[in-house]
């Protein structure tokens, strides 16, 4: 299953695209992870794949990988550093305005019933700052956005996006049954 989402592969990195559902590393709970089937991305090489960055769980996306102990010392650096461009491309339910922008929000981790939330803490949080641009809209229902996060908080996405009254479709985490778009009738 895996080797199926492989996009690219050098000698230096492999670059897959993550489905939604699949966590990159295991925890409480997390039965299948990409961390957990690295050994199927070997393709002979002498050294397991390495993770250098992460995307959330429910997230899509293209992950890299380094194939090895150097390269990932090399790629971890380029992320911590942020020479690295991460752009995010996403669905809103509800169009954003103004309809590009920039939001510079502060982020706090508290706990919960149904587990650790994001939530804006402008005081006490973590700044988190991300670039928004809409690129397309249907009617006022939903809107196709370019994020890009120059702060790599968790759930730094979705609480902005929220913050921007424009859940993430299909997040109901943040969302509620606002991140859903009704049906006719």
């Amino acid at each position: 299953m895996i080797r199926e989402s492989v996009l690219h592969m050098d000698d230096n990195l492999i670059v897959i695209n993550k489905p939604p559902g699949l966590a990159v590393q295991g925890g409480t709970g997390i039965t299948r992870s990409v961390d957990g089937m690295l050994d199927a991305l070997r393709f002979e090489a002498p050294e397991r794949p390495r993770l250098v960055h992460r995307l959330d769980k429910d997230t899509s996306g293209v992950l890299v990988l380094a194939r090895g102990a150097s390269q990932a010392a090399k790629l971890t650096s380029v992320f911590r550093s942020k020479t690295a461009r991460k752009v995010y491309w996403t669905i809103v339910v509800g169009v954003p305005e103004p309809k590009d922008g920039k939001i510079d929000l502060a982020l706090a981790k508290m706990p919960g019933a149904k587990g650790e939330r994001v939530v804006p803490e402008p005081d006490g949080g973590k700044r988190a700052v991300t670039y928004y641009r809409t690129v397309e809209k249907a009617s006022r229902k939903a809107a196709w956005l370019v994020m890009e996060p120059e702060t790599g908080r968790t759930h730094q996405l979705r609480v902005h996006a929220l913050a921007l009254e424009t859940p993430i479709m299909g997040d109901g985490k943040y969302g509620g049954a606002e991140a859903f778009l009704k049906g006719p009738g």
